[in-house]
């Protein structure tokens, strides 16, 4: 045990995994728009129209995310050796640094303004900061999400869902800030959000590196990091609803967020205990194999497992007289795109590549455009302040619960019954439906029901896309064509956010303010409407991949 200890060491993927988990947890600002939406508005003489498009230019940069995955694959090619000059100016820390200085940038100009350090800046200025703010979070979601998928490619689904669940959590995790440290001061609140992820980063990011090494029971430890998170959720649910029915001292406050504080320290202890279970792992095999002995009486393990393989029905593929492989042209076909590793321009060519983004245009773009506009749509069906901003924290718990839930589901769905991940994304789009017609109906307690379905739904859309991305395209390239894809997310929320909602919000309107259910109805039905072609859109998909899945995906994890 003491040779375990004094092997434990930082450089790991299990350390990776905590260090990238906790980033996550901290830099989902774009999720908080609408506690400082308000003072924005106020401070700058805004009109609704005008804080939507400032808002969409949140989306494009939280969403837009090509630079990102470009200068990732350029900074962390497959091999390269560490202790070359190259080999320390590169690796996953170097996008990791460029998210940080856009981060820091963006929020402190954006506080600046608001707090009326600066002139007050023209709009076009606004969305300047607010996009290199928003842009920052993507060079942090591309290093820990494809750094993820890298380390346990053999469960993508889960580790995704796992990263992008706790980006999706930040925002709940980010409002226990502003309830303790800037309650009631949303200026002060963009401050905070302009040192904190950047601090964060800076610190954690030597620790975020690539470890494509299996060794252990990964499913077992990556399900211990999915847990913590549930009890993350059920923790901050429990915080949200006392807020709602108590009035919490200041003390409480921060004995609360003490205590959330350690739960967010455990992913640590899990890194430990997986990395020890490793480390005694590798020491008992090296102890067995270098003991002659056993070789007598104990069948080499390629033996062994080759003969587990065939007990369990595996068949070779049938060679012909000159030894070579005999196979239908269709499977030659799907073993040559199982080899190739597309690049952005090659995925482009592909009527799969469409297909997704249109899915997501429907999906991510509608539920973009639901959280944007939460305050005013809040206000507008007479909900409290303090309710609106409890909608904003459940809206992270659904979407956390979306993202971390479709990728385990995605998963085992794929491993048990051989379902491709593009039928989970029609299912969740035509739930999605439902939930923008309960917004529209505009009966009372309609935000929570229906803010429940679209943040779940919505979610799920982050995990899954990524991981489709990666069995359809390649990893190597995974970064770039998965945040190319993203896109269509501000392409979607300017669509719904400023064409459809803001116009119709403005023409309602009596002044800059609108009261009852008119000023939205229409907007959440004609999202719901689209949800539905994104739906059909997604089945598409499913149907002319579901082939590809059982001869190529599904072997890859067998």
């Amino acid at each position: 045990m003491e040779g375990i200890q004094r092997r434990l060491s930082l450089s790991n993927k299990w350390v990776t995994t905590a260090a990238s988990i906790w980033i996550q947890c901290v830099v989902g600002a774009s999720y908080t728009f609408s506690i400082y939406s308000s003072a924005l508005k106020s401070s700058q003489g805004y009109d609704q129209s005008t804080l939507d498009t400032v808002s969409v230019f949140k989306d494009i940069g939280s969403n837009a995310g090509i630079l990102s995955g470009l200068l990732y694959d350029a900074v962390t090619p497959k091999r390269r050796p560490s202790s070359s000059i190259l080999g320390r100016l590169s690796g996953p820390w170097v996008v990791h640094a460029a998210g940080a200085v856009q981060f820091f940038v963006g929020y402190f100009f954006m506080w600046a303004a608001v707090a009326g350090l600066i002139p007050r800046p023209p709009v076009i200025a606004m969305c300047l900061f607010m996009f290199l703010g928003a842009h920052g979070q993507t060079f942090f979601n591309t290093t820990n999400v494809v750094t993820g998928a890298h380390n346990f490619s053999g469960y993508s689904g889960t580790i995704v869902g796992i990263m992008k669940g706790f980006l999706g959590l930040s925002g709940a995790i980010l409002v226990q800030f502003y309830n303790t440290l800037c309650k009631d001061q949303p200026s002060s609140f963009l401050l905070m959000l302009a040192l904190l992820p950047t601090l964060v980063s800076i610190l954690l990011l030597p620790l975020v590196r690539i470890y494509e090494a299996n060794k252990g029971d990964e499913k077992k430890y990556l399900n211990a990091f999915s847990v913590v998170a549930l009890i993350i959720v059920a923790y901050l649910m429990i915080i949200i609803i006392l807020e709602n029915i108590l009035t919490l001292s200041t003390w409480l406050h921060i004995s609360v967020f003490v205590f959330l504080l350690l739960f967010l320290s455990s992913p640590l202890g899990i890194a430990i205990k997986a990395q020890c279970e490793e480390l005694k792992g590798a020491a008992e095999t090296s102890s067995i194999e270098s003991n002659p002995l056993l070789d007598k009486f104990y069948p080499s393990t390629s033996s062994r497992s080759s003969a587990e393989e065939n007990s369990l029905g595996f068949e070779e593929v049938p060679r012909s007289d000159q030894g070579q492989v005999k196979i239908t042209s269709d499977y030659a076909l799907l073993l040559n795109e199982e080899e190739e590793e597309r690049n952005l321009l090659q995925a482009m060519r592909t009527i799969n590549f469409w297909l997704l983004f249109l899915a997501m245009f429907s999906g991510m773009g509608a539920g973009v455009a639901t959280i944007n506009n939460m305050n005013q749509l809040g206000h507008s069906l007479g909900y409290t302040t303090l309710e609106i901003t409890s909608f904003v924290s459940l809206w992270s718990i659904w979407n956390f619960l979306g993202r971390l839930g479709a990728g385990y589901l995605s998963d085992f769905l794929l491993r048990t019954r051989g379902w491709a991940r593009p039928l989970l994304i029609s299912i969740t789009q035509a739930i999605m439906a439902v939930g923008h017609i309960i917004i529209a109906s505009g009966f009372s307690g309609n935000l929570y029901v229906g803010s429940i379905l679209v943040g779940i739904c919505y979610g799920s859309q982050w995990s899954l896309m990524p991981t489709i991305c990666k069995e359809i395209f390649g990893i190597r390239n995974m970064g770039t064509i998965f945040n190319t894809i993203a896109i269509a997310s501000p392409v979607g929320s300017y669509i719904f956010s400023v064409k459809v909602i803001g116009y119709i919000y403005d023409k309602e309107a009596s002044g800059n303010t609108c009261i009852g259910t008119h000023c939205f109805m229409t907007s959440f039905f004609i999202m719901a409407a689209v949800d539905c072609v994104g739906c059909l859109v997604a089945i598409t998909l499913f149907f002319r991949t579901r082939r590809f899945y059982q001869l190529v995906v599904l072997k890859r994890l067998q």
